[in-house]
């Protein structure tokens, strides 16, 4: 398949910039600072969306003077779900989520993504690499867990990663985005991995996810940076339980003789974390 946004940019090309944020006006003043106030001049729309915070977040929000920033201030924390009705308030057909705890980030480099992402016929959803920062979670396993999980590719003179892809800072198409029916909401769940249900979404039409070599922002997610949420601790206990449990599940098939030589021919389940 081909990105419907994938051509050279002709017309509208415009941006449209989402951070959602919940109690955490330390890390979203840094975001805002130095983040969004790095934006080119092709991001006109920036919504930042405040999940009913209530630790000084509305009152520095109402301090912003970028008049392409709108800010909605929900009266309920229905986390990652804003994403659908906050992209709905804008109008720009590429789109950029960014984690309120994206903290730093190079001059223009929502331009950097989206003139990557519109020479990558076959990618739907193109993140930000991380910088390596130990205390950060999400580049901890990038750098030094599991940086072998990635391979460095290069498609129409871009370099990317092939790999697991956050949605950390990440930009899709708005025409992509509406064929897949929009990003899912979560009808039981305030913290999900919202992410990586809109890659399986589109992977199932098939665009695929990388993340771009050449443009890393710095992440500051984890206990280290800030208090973790109850919605977003109850999530990641129940999916390490989850995970655990399918563990030992594999290890006691591949015992069965026979089982491991055929999962290496058949890629049934991948054998080990």
């Amino acid at each position: 398949m081909e990105n419907p946004a994938a051509s050279t940019l002709t017309g509208d090309a415009s941006i449209a910039v989402v951070v959602l944020t919940h109690n955490r006006v330390h890390l979203l003043r840094k975001n805002v600072e130095n983040v969004l106030s790095r934006t080119s001049d092709a991001t006109r729309e920036i919504v930042i969306w405040d999940n009913a915070s209530t630790d000084g977040t509305a009152a520095f929000l109402e301090t912003l003077s970028d008049p392409r920033i709108r800010v909605i201030n929900s009266e309920k924390n229905i986390g990652q779900n804003a994403y659908a009705h906050a992209f709905g308030l804008t109008t720009a057909p590429y789109m950029i989520e960014v984690d309120d705890d994206v903290v730093d980030a190079p001059l223009h480099w929502d331009r950097t993504l989206r003139d990557a992402f519109v020479r990558l016929p076959e990618i739907g959803f193109l993140a930000a690499d991380l910088e390596d920062d130990p205390h950060d979670v999400a580049s901890r396993v990038r750098h030094h867990d599991r940086p072998d999980a990635y391979t460095l590719v290069v498609e129409n003179g871009i370099r990317l990663l092939k790999g697991p892809t956050g949605g950390g800072c990440a930009i899709t198409s708005r025409e992509l985005n509406a064929r897949v029916g929009g990003f899912r909401q979560h009808q039981k769940e305030v913290f999900w991995l919202e992410d990586e249900a809109y890659i399986s979404d589109i992977e199932r039409i098939g665009f695929g996810a990388a993340v771009l070599a050449d443009l890393r922002v710095h992440h500051t997610g984890g206990p280290y940076y800030s208090v973790e949420s109850d919605e977003k601790a109850e999530f990641w206990r129940r999916w390490r339980a989850m995970r655990a449990r399918r563990m030992a599940v594999k290890r006691v098939l591949l015992r069965i003789p026979g089982v491991r030589r055929l999962n290496a021919r058949f890629h049934w389940f991948v054998a080990s974390p």
